[in-house]
């Protein structure tokens, strides 16, 4: 994070404004598909023939988990209703849902939500600051990579005290998510003529709709303003003044 800040500081102007690492960014992002195509999604082909209800009943595990963190952050948020519900969640599927394995609270209408710190810091008002991509992890920008830091620090898997479990879980857990995404990489493929770009342009827009729950204020995308350009023809007052 010191070296991100440092280099900011030392961008020079150009390119996309909250990018301004994007030569070290898309190295990181090479590094990624390549990790990926060699073994993260090998891995979660293989495990994607495992029949549904066991993948069902992974997630659920790994949710429910999650969800104490998850209602921590609503109250922080000030949102008292979803986190007393998030509680709720936690309480009904680790008694009536088996450790979670089954998301009875669902059912019973109660929402599963989605929240971290970094949300939380963003409803705060701290800024995103530049986009990054980690090592694996994707996608993320200053703000987040700070509230990735406190995620894990509470993160119930990464607390199992026994080492050889703490890491099975760990690594169940990524493979899992990642099958569930398998598909959605090859729309992003199909859709975008730069990955890249694609996938900072979505994750700058989807975070931003998640810290307003959905309503974010309209901001324009430079990405999407550099796509204008080049396919909108210039207007005859326009190629008279580039004259």
């Amino acid at each position: 994070m010191l070296l991100a800040v440092g280099l900011t500081a030392c961008a020079g102007p150009g390119g996309h404004p909250k990018d301004p690492l994007e030569p070290l960014n898309r190295a990181t992002y090479s590094f990624n598909e390549k990790a990926d195509s060699y073994v993260v999604r090998p891995l979660a082909e293989v495990y994607d023939y495992a029949p549904l209800p066991v993948k069902v009943g992974v997630g659920n595990f790994f949710g429910n988990l999650a969800d104490v963190w998850i209602g921590v952050n609503n109250l922080l948020q000030g949102k008292f209703v979803d986190g007393l519900s998030d509680g709720g969640r936690f309480l009904v599927n680790s008694t009536v849902g088996i450790f979670g394995v089954f998301d009875i609270a669902t059912e019973l209408g109660l929402e599963k939500h989605d929240e971290d710190l970094g949300q939380t810091l963003g409803r705060w008002g701290v800024g995103d600051g530049p986009y990054l991509v980690l090592p694996l992890l994707g996608s993320s920008n200053l703000r987040d990579t700070v509230g990735l830091a406190g995620d894990l620090h509470v993160d119930p898997v990464l607390s199992f005290e026994s080492v050889s479990a703490r890491n099975s879980a760990t690594g169940l857990r990524f493979v899992n998510r990642r099958s569930q995404l398998l598909g959605a990489d090859t729309t992003a493929e199909q859709a975008a003529l730069d990955k890249y770009e694609y996938m900072r342009s979505f994750y700058i827009q989807y975070r931003k709709s998640q810290i307003y729950d959905g309503r974010p204020p309209r901001e324009k995308d430079p990405d999407d303003e550099a796509d204008v350009d080049e396919t909108t023809p210039a207007s005859p007052a326009k190629k008279e003044n580039q004259e």
